[in-house]
């Protein structure tokens, strides 16, 4: 599978500090320093500029989509402000650090909860993971919808601030059955290797892999895949693994030796705080605003949009409801964020003309996770590095195709447990639908809609146990189960690219309206995605910036009322997830 462990030496192991990105860093730093919430050209003086009330270009959201389009616009001379619902991560905790360990995790961890949420809540049929804590704008939330919830990055960053780094590139060919519409030839030879430069992918020294006690646990799952007869590849990530090796060594502050992911890594980590957003930052032209969520977006009589944006304090207390107009609206609050602004502004009138697939054509990339208890000689290190590098690739199984990130799970002692978060090819898409009792989107997902995942990665992991004498733990995931299918990382789907938008991400109905994000892609990659979306917001920005409208310059005086719409966005409801 040469797309998925695809070397990343060509593209630079991290992005050009050009003189604009290092501004743009320091931006981000004087900003985190003085506790700004408004972050721009002016933040690296201690000045903080008054919140906008008309851009030529708004961005909403800041993880990968939104942070490629923000740096594109910024670089083609457009004034824009990013509007993030989460806070700046930059500054250190009581403990010195800025996010905590995940073995530790405190207020910083979660999105306003009384209680962590993590994925792997028991071990002996303990809860030794999740802690009670006091709410907080947290860097980790966990949207529950029933039978299916979905993990979320809430920060400047996005979902790049809480993710294991995996940057594999979805194998060719399925990359084109997904999004046909989509030239492969110009994704494989320009897109994906300019985001892959950007984001500083790099690959894991496979001398030092092969020696260290912090990969054992890979090993380990390697030399039972194997036995198997299945296949192992090394999978690229943004984590630097120069970085790693140093703290093995000893001579650099650890992160991914100290167990730290979920909820942020310290160190070593190529979040695109780090690189899209500091060199859009860096261009003079993009604001990041900090905590601000938006809750409506209607057309302006005068052309544009005008949204309505909610601030929010760290205590979650909102503190100020405005109005911001902009010219053009690019939408990357991810796949549950963005398709909810649209659904409410479809279901509620005030953008009537969206077509009906928005809300359609999502899915949980076909996540299960799983873990099996190896024989006693079979260890797997009480030392393991959080960022996953080796995955098993049974893809090419045309009745159950897996591919299968081999997971750690860093306890501190020994404890032979072999873990794994399955990437299956599930069919089944779940939708979504606003609920005017809560003025929110409502996921339709059900259970049974999940039995392809679970049945294909039972498939590969009882073909494991077989051959290796093996078992499953039933202890790790609540309920006395050893397949969790009921939650992902990976949310795909929902504004799908060609069906409620045009083949660049343009929405449907509507000019100057733009889809940059994970909702943009229906439902399966086969891989992490983080990568996908990042190339597609390249390619989908590259056309915009070269055919669209120029922006034109901000109309005089207020932003004009609504006219012509079923009804007006209601007032702001209380902090939740969304």
């Amino acid at each position: 599978m040469a797309g998925w462990a695809e070397s990343a030496h060509d593209a630079a192991m991290t992005p050009n500090l050009t003189r604009r990105h290092v501004l743009g860093l320091g931006a981000l730093q004087a900003a985190a320093a003085l506790g700004l919430t408004r972050i721009g050209p002016a933040a690296a003086a201690g000045a903080e500029p008054p919140p906008a009330r008309y851009a030529p270009a708004i961005v909403v959201g800041s993880g990968y989509g939104s942070a490629v389009a923000a740096l594109r616009l910024g670089q083609a001379g457009v004034r824009t402000v990013v509007l993030e619902m989460g806070r700046l991560w930059d500054t250190p905790g009581p403990d010195g650090k800025v996010f905590p360990a995940t073995s530790t995790p405190d207020h910083r961890s979660m999105w306003f909860r009384t209680r962590t949420e993590a994925p792997l809540a028991q071990f002996l049929w303990l809860d030794v993971v999740n802690r009670d804590i006091s709410p907080y704008p947290g860097v980790l939330d966990r949207v529950n919808y029933g039978d299916m919830s979905v993990y979320v990055g809430r920060g400047v960053g996005g979902g790049s601030l809480v993710n294991g780094g995996m940057a594999p590139t979805p194998r060719r060919s399925y990359f084109s059955e997904v999004l046909p519409q989509v030239d492969a030839d110009e994704m494989y030879g320009t897109y994906y290797p300019r985001a892959r430069a950007m984001l500083g992918v790099n690959d894991i020294d496979p001398a030092w892999f092969e020696s260290t006690e912090w990969y054992r646990f890979a090993r380990t799952s390697r030399k039972h895949a194997h036995n198997t007869g299945l296949k192992t590849v090394f999978v690229p990530n943004v984590y630097d693994f120069d970085h790693m090796k140093r703290e093995a060594a000893g001579t650099a502050p650890r992160s991914a030796l100290a167990g730290e992911v979920i909820y942020g890594n310290n160190h070593g980590k190529k979040s695109v705080d780090k690189t899209y957003l500091a060199a859009a930052l860096g261009t003079g032209n993009v604001t990041i605003e900090t905590m601000q969520r938006v809750v409506g977006v209607r057309t302006d009589p005068a052309g544009g949009y005008v949204l309505t944006v909610r601030t929010s304090d760290l205590s979650g207390r909102v503190t100020q409801v405005r109005e911001l107009g902009c010219r053009q609206l690019f939408l990357g609050a991810g796949s549950l964020g963005t398709t909810e602004i649209l659904l409410r502004a479809r279901e509620t009138g005030t953008l009537p003309a969206l077509n009906d697939q928005v809300g359609l054509g999502w899915g949980p990339n076909g996540n299960v996770m799983t873990a099996r208890a190896n024989h006693i000689w079979d260890t797997v290190g009480a030392n393991q590095a959080t960022m996953p590098a080796l995955g098993i690739d049974d893809w090419d199984n045309a009745a159950n195709p897996v591919f299968a990130e081999i997971a750690p799970l860093p306890m501190g002692f020994e404890h032979w447990i072999s873990m794994y978060l399955a990437i299956t090819k599930n069919p089944e898409r779940g939708h979504f639908t606003y609920d005017a009792a809560t003025d929110s989107a409502r996921l339709q997902w059900r259970r049974e809609q999940g039995d392809p995942s679970l049945n294909a990665a039972k498939n590969l992991f009882d073909r494991i146990n077989r051959r290796n004498l093996t078992v499953y733990r039933h202890d790790l995931f609540g309920g006395n189960r050893a397949f969790a299918g009921d939650f992902t990382y990976h949310p795909l789907g929902g504004c799908v690219l060609g069906r409620a938008t045009d083949t660049y991400g343009r929405a449907k109905g509507y000019q100057g309206l733009y889809v940059v994000d994970g909702s943009l892609v229906p439902g399966s990659l086969g891989v992490n995605p983080f990568v996908t979306i990042t190339a597609l917001a390249e390619r989908n920005m590259a056309r915009i910036l070269t055919e669209d409208p120029r922006w034109a310059a901000a109309p005089s005086g207020p932003v004009r009322p609504g006219t012509g719409s079923r009804s007006r966005p209601r007032s702001p409801s209380p902090p939740r997830s969304a």
